[in-house]
């Protein structure tokens, strides 16, 4: 009997945590499936640290990480390396995740090789090209090369259909996040007391790292931050501050040593799978986090003015609040200050998933290619 054989691509860590539960749920079944991994390490360290999480080894590791890397760099070289690597273990399908350019690029390699591409996470839109960037044409250009389309919520099967994606091909799954999150909150909680935090304060988790709120906007988000604590003596704010210098250089310019302000580097998966836990409140730009805290039952403040994921702002788990100064911490306070509000938004049903959409996947793949195993 002949076997199905998977070949997953991911390069970044947001593609790795939501693949792995996918990769980990093929390995079940080394009967019926021949699961082959490649990373590109589009983003080499945080990669790796989902991989150690996971306990995933990677049959293929392209490494492209350079300095200063820039999108028409990692386009070509995930281009050319993957056609490389489909030839060597010619797969009946390959599997990528999501808006990355690892993504866009591998579906591009695999259309060329004329081999079935399925797109985890599909139909996702802004219907803005520039917002998110790239991400939004990386997204789209997946859907338009993939046979099929793994989406993860009712909006997202219907993005497709408008986008005239034939629905032969087109499943509702969930969110693949959500199987990690829960994995890794139920058999990873992390140690936190590295970060000093003070167990009387409500803590605010705040991330952001996106393209588009480089400059002005992050100064805002900082500026907002500052008030925020100022005006609360009862909270804590913990930021994982991401690498590149565009976040680096102003958020420490006006965070670094204020009181109750806790700037950290970059956290792994499971620590901040806790940190989300045990927070109060989270402020994001994240597209991932605005999926994962709701299974938490805590309240997101969006820090873009749109969302590919409008379900959640529709049903209430989320808020869209942008990048001005006066509207965060307006909207922040709301949620301090007014149990109601925090309360509607903490026990909102979270739309995207159940932790069980790497198993309806799989069962998808194996009923599509059931051919192979007769």
């Amino acid at each position: 009997m002949s076997k199905i054989r998977v070949l997953t691509v991911f390069g970044t860590r947001p593609e790795a945590i939501k693949m792995a539960p996918l990769v980990k749920e093929l390995e079940k079944y080394p009967d019926i499936f021949k699961s082959i991994v490649c990373v590109t390490a589009q983003h080499r360290q945080m990669l790796d640290q989902v991989l150690k999480l996971f306990d995933i080894k990677p049959d293929f590791d392209l490494n492209i990480m350079k300095p200063n890397q820039n999108l028409w760099k990692v386009t070509a070289e995930v281009l050319l390396l993957m056609k490389d690597v489909i030839e060597e273990c010619n797969p009946d399908i390959v599997l990528v995740h999501g808006d990355t350019t690892t993504s866009m690029a591998a579906a591009l390699s695999a259309f060329y090789a004329k081999v079935p591409v399925g797109h985890v996470e599909a139909g996702l839109r802004t219907f803005d090209k520039y917002y998110p960037f790239p991400e939004e044409i990386n997204r789209v250009f997946a859907d338009a090369v993939c046979t099929y389309h793994f989406a993860p919520t009712d909006t997202s099967v219907e993005n497709l259909k408008k986008s005239a994606i034939p629905d032969t091909h087109i499943y509702k799954t969930g969110n693949t996040v959500i199987d990690a999150l829960l994995h890794t909150v139920e058999n990873n909680k992390a140690d936190l007391s590295y970060i000093n935090l003070d167990p009387s304060l409500k803590t605010i988790l705040l991330t952001s790292h996106r393209r588009e709120n480089f400059g002005e906007p992050i100064r805002n988000i900082c500026k907002a931050v500052l008030e925020l604590v100022e005006k609360n003596k009862d909270i804590q704010v913990v930021y994982p501050v991401h690498l590149n210098p565009n976040v680096q250089e102003p958020v420490h310019e006006l965070l670094d040593n204020k009181e109750r302000i806790h700037l950290i580097e970059p956290m792994e998966y499971a620590p901040f799978s806790t940190l989300m836990k045990e927070s109060h409140i989270i402020m994001t730009d994240s597209g991932g986090v605005q999926e994962e805290a709701p299974s938490l039952g805590k309240p997101v403040l969006v820090l873009r003015s749109t969302t590919e994921r409008p379900e959640a702002v529709e049903y209430g788990t989320v808020k869209l609040v942008g990048t001005e100064k006066d509207v965060i911490v307006s909207e922040m306070q709301k949620l301090l200050d007014d149990e109601q509000e925090y309360k509607k938004m903490s026990e909102s049903i979270n739309p995207y998933g159940d932790g069980l959409a790497s198993k309806r996947i799989t069962e998808i793949i194996k009923k599509e290619f059931s051919y192979k195993l007769s």
